[in-house]
């Protein structure tokens, strides 16, 4: 009989009520490698995320009634979400390496309605398994003994990963582009939603699909969160008129801008700009700061 080589390690926590008020928690995470022997078949209470970042392995859909085995191929995805019988496990040989983190909490929910949860896909291929083993790392690191933040840090990190994992899988464009990406290039432009979806090869149920997948929201709203985002900008950061501001991310009609300003953010955009707005001597900057060199005042500016 074969020897299984395998290495394995993993923690399980048990957070208190008031973790869970935090909206995600996480129940455990491990790191193993290896012929690793086959999970299942069984049914668990909370939602798993295991990713494989390298081998190859099979696993069974709980849709198939036969039980086949499809192929998992690094680096992938395999959801395991509460109440689905699920069964899987490494290919033979050199196995496969993998990283999971069990989580549950009612912001799960919100998760799944944004595309970062797909119960229909319990397998879904990755372009890059890095950033979303380097999430699961940070649970193992805070699993260290006496850490006093343990629940707290892993639960930012289960934040931290679902985000990764979205990213991981983004839905592209026909020329190979990301759907909000391009989305975003030409938020400003007159363009309807057909508008839209034609240039860039979609169909406009095409395009809502994607974005629903992508950004868990029709593209309209999308496109809706990012003129306002840009239009928040502009009010703080520069003395435009409301008008100009309206024309600035693709609004002909200045007052139909305010109506929908108001509506959405809860407050029109002359009170917005009133309660926001600070002078800053050297005006307002566009480009986004670099973390690791963030904007500084040179010492001679400070000196009396």
């Amino acid at each position: 009989m074969a020897e299984h080589r395998y290495q394995s390690w993993m923690r399980y926590f048990t957070p208190s009520p008031v973790h869970h008020r935090l909206g995600l928690v996480c129940l455990g995470v491990g790191m193993q490698h290896g012929a690793l022997p086959p999970v299942g078949p069984r049914i668990l209470d909370h939602h798993v995320a295991i990713v494989i970042s390298k081998g190859r392995g099979w696993y069974t859909h709980p849709g198939d009634p036969e039980g086949r085995r499809r192929e998992v191929v690094a680096p992938a995805l395999l959801w395991l979400t509460p109440g689905v019988r699920h069964h899987f496990g490494a290919g033979p040989g050199q196995g496969w390496d993998e990283s999971f983190v069990d989580f549950t909490g009612s912001a799960v929910t919100a998760y799944t309605e944004l595309g970062c949860i797909d119960p229909d896909l319990p397998l879904v291929p990755l372009t890059d398994a890095g950033p979303a083993r380097a999430a699961i790392a940070r649970i193992a690191r805070s699993a260290r003994p006496g850490n006093p933040l343990l629940e707290v840090e892993a639960a930012a990190a289960v934040h931290e990963l679902l985000v990764a994992l979205r990213r991981a899988r983004a839905d592209s464009t026909a020329d190979g582009a990301p759907v909000l990406q391009a989305l975003a290039r030409d938020a400003f432009l007159p363009l309807s939603v057909a508008d839209h979806a034609a240039r860039h090869g979609m169909t406009p149920a095409e395009l809502r699909a994607a974005v629903r997948r992508s950004a868990g929201c029709s593209p309209k709203d999308y496109l809706l969160g990012i003129r306002l985002g840009r239009a928040k900008e502009l009010l703080v950061g520069t003395d435009l008129p409301v008008s100009t501001v309206a024309r600035r991310i693709g609004y002909d009609d200045p007052a139909y801008f305010s109506r929908l300003f108001t509506r959405r953010v809860g407050t029109p955009p002359v009170h917005f700009r009133a309660t926001q707005s600070r002078k800053v001597p050297g005006g307002y900057a566009g480009r986004v700061p670099d973390p690791d060199h963030p904007p500084t005042i040179p010492c001679s500016r400070l000196s009396g």
